[in-house]
């Protein structure tokens, strides 16, 4: 009988940082819209990541560092008392389940970072450095700086979307976030998560842009980070492209992880190949409380309903069933 760990190196233990992991298997950051009153995580928090604990390790949806971050409604934080109680009750759970569970920490920014001034600037690495020590009373195990998409962070990464002409244009910001994420979690606790290719509200990564993203993973490997979590872009077969990945690990020691548009094939060749060490999945984690059991036995992943991603409730959250 075939060792199922030797078919699918996405079942092999790894460590990234001081995270040491069972599985590569990693569930994405997925915004679900759940929060309670106050941005407050409710029980279906806790059933939620409960239920998905065996993935080699869990990032939260992006959690708002503070009243300033806030850019959608029903989306939980991490800066006030109710919130870090309501999320250690879910960390609880997660490791009475024997999971591992970081944080991701979200600003969603004003539409173009000159309109910061130094001040502003100022409260938003306060306002991460915050988070992070909340974070920590929260009892999660490590904390993933959001800088994917058209938010704040990811704004001042391109020459396209910033228009500043100080010090704050091109990577000095997300450098200083990290460093006092890092100040609060110390080495090895820490993850960035990044997206040169993004490609919706009307940008799409030029060469320039892509080339620029070099430079920022290198200042990224400067650093004990944990790991870096890169999304990519689906090629025109609707498969990953592993040359994208492959590009930025030539300039990052590190561990890295790779998100968009796997399945338990395209996760397990691009581990086998070395080009990352573990993969994210989103959709299919909604869908599959026991995605890794699933890969494991060969089964076939369920369908998520969409009409149900944001709504609200149980339906569609807690209520996918296992398969059999």
């Amino acid at each position: 009988m075939t060792d199922i760990t030797t078919a699918q190196p996405l079942l092999t233990p790894v460590e990234l940082g001081e995270l040491r992991l069972p599985n590569r298997v990693v569930m994405a950051p997925v915004t679900r819209a759940r929060a309670g009153d106050g941005l407050v995580p409710t029980g279906l928090h806790a059933v939620y990541y409960g239920q998905r604990a065996t993935a080699g390790l869990i990032v939260t949806e992006g959690t708002w560092v503070g009243e300033r971050a806030v850019g959608f409604p029903n989306v939980p934080g991490v800066y006030s008392d109710e919130q870090v109680a309501a999320w250690r009750r879910v960390t609880d759970v997660v490791h009475a389940l024997g999971g591992r569970i970081v944080v991701q920490l979200w600003h969603a920014g004003p539409a173009a970072p000159a309109d910061l001034s130094s001040a502003d600037i100022r409260e938003v690495v306060a306002d991460f450095a915050t988070a992070a020590v909340r974070a920590r009373h929260a009892g999660f195990d490590g904390a993933e700086v959001h800088a994917v998409g058209a938010f704040l962070l990811p704004r001042f990464l391109t020459a396209r979307t910033n228009s500043r002409v100080d010090g704050y244009r091109g990577g000095r910001l997300l450098a200083e976030v990290v460093d006092a994420v890092g100040a609060v979690w110390g080495d090895g606790r820490v993850g960035v998560r990044l997206s040169p290719y993004w490609d919706t509200e009307g940008f799409v990564a030029d060469e320039a842009t892509v080339a620029a993203y070099e430079d920022h993973v290198r200042m990224l490997g400067e650093r004990p980070l944990a790991y870096l979590h890169l999304r990519g872009r689906e090629s025109a077969g609707g498969t990953p492209d592993f040359a994208d990945f492959a590009r930025y690990r030539e300039v990052f020691d590190g561990p890295v992880i790779g998100n968009l548009g796997f399945d338990r094939e395209s996760g397990n060749a691009i581990v086998a190949a070395g080009v990352v060490d573990a993969v994210s999945y989103a959709k299919h984690y909604i869908a599959n409380p026991d995605l890794v059991a699933r890969f494991a036995w060969g089964r076939a992943v369920a369908a998520g309903d969409p009409d149900t991603y944001y709504q609200g409730g149980a339906e569609g959250y807690v209520d996918y069933p296992e398969s059999r």
